[in-house]
């Protein structure tokens, strides 16, 4: 891709409004050394030096958006405890919309917690309890989005399978986005009905899942049969080390290699990705153009420690070193 188209389709993020529906989750990263095994078990001894939040799962999604300069809402729910108000707290410092996220004294707002030593992830501790959101809730949210459905320019919905996204939801949600660009990064776990949307992003892994194919199906291969399965324009398969593969109606599959410099952490590259390709379909750009810009993204932020975002100039950066 030419600097100067890069340039040109990011130059358009700004004036976007994309609305972000899904899982929302609590980020914690406690940072330590490790300097001995445990007495009691042979496990590291993590002496903590820091401690960090950061919106995650589907707010994560927005929080890529915002970084951006696209201005962003999510819609989900959260637990009415203190990790929901520290969620809320931290969506707000962010200026990203969330009123569609629903405060819920019957659920528990999902949390994350990773401790990392020396840059390495030692363990992740999930505390989550699923459970699929009921017609109050949804009733709730639809009625929010409402009133918010105007400004949309895109909707991306990042399905961790943990109860939020419902099939009446869902469907509820594509109803009110009606003739806009609807992205999905769906969950094999989860396996909704996403005919019609715009375009749908597994990973390689999702992808043969949802394909119903053994795992040695090559990736071409799979990404057919979703595009079929799903009715829709386009599938983004993202390959890891292997970059990503576009599959589009009437058009041969395109690979775009990786970008990738160093990988220090891969959480929330799947984010990154989505939230840059579903901006550059908004801005106008080819889907083939969506995927470089979305691959130079992932690239930039497994380079990054945690749940990490990118910039414009670090994307555009990219783009100018390695074409």
């Amino acid at each position: 891709m030419r600097p100067e188209r890069a340039k040109e389709i990011v130059g358009r993020f700004p004036a976007l409004n994309i609305l972000v529906a899904g899982d929302v989750m609590l980020d914690e990263f406690v940072q330590g050394e490790v300097s001995r095994i445990s007495p009691e078990a042979p496990v590291p001894v993590v002496e903590v030096s820091d401690e960090s939040f950061f919106a995650g799962g589907a707010a994560n999604v927005a929080r890529n958006l915002r970084e951006m300069g696209a201005r962003a809402a999510v819609a989900g729910v959260r637990g009415d405890d203190a990790a929901g108000e520290r969620l809320h707290s931290l969506l707000a410092g962010a200026q990203i919309e969330d009123r569609a996220v629903i405060a819920s004294p019957a659920a528990a707002t999902i949390v994350k917690t990773r401790v990392i030593a020396r840059h390495q992830q030692v363990v992740r501790i999930d505390r989550e309890k699923r459970q699929r959101v009921g017609p109050e809730i949804e009733e709730k949210v639809l009625a929010q989005l409402a009133a918010q459905r105007d400004g949309w320019d895109a909707v991306i919905f990042s399905d961790y399978a943990k109860g939020f996204l419902t099939p009446s939801l869902a469907a509820g949600i594509c109803r009110l986005a009606e003739g806009r660009i609807i992205t999905v990064d769906p969950s094999p776990r989860n396996p909704l009905d996403w005919r019609g949307v715009t375009a749908i992003k597994p990973n390689l892994r999702e992808a043969r899942a949802a394909a119903g194919v053994p795992p040695e199906t090559p990736p071409e291969e799979a990404a057919a049969k979703l595009l079929e399965r799903w009715d829709t324009r386009m599938v983004l398969v993202t390959l890891g080390e292997h970059g990503m593969l576009l599959v589009e109606r009437g058009r041969e599959p395109y690979h775009t290699p990786t970008r990738a410099r160093d990988v220090y952490d891969v959480s929330g590259a799947g984010d990154t990705a989505i939230a840059v390709f579903t901006l550059a379909l908004a801005a106008g750009a080819e889907p083939r153009e969506a995927a470089e810009l979305a691959n130079h993204a992932s690239g930039v932020a497994v380079g990054k420690l945690g749940t990490a975002t990118v910039t414009p100039e670090e994307l555009l950066e990219s783009v100018a070193r390695l074409g």
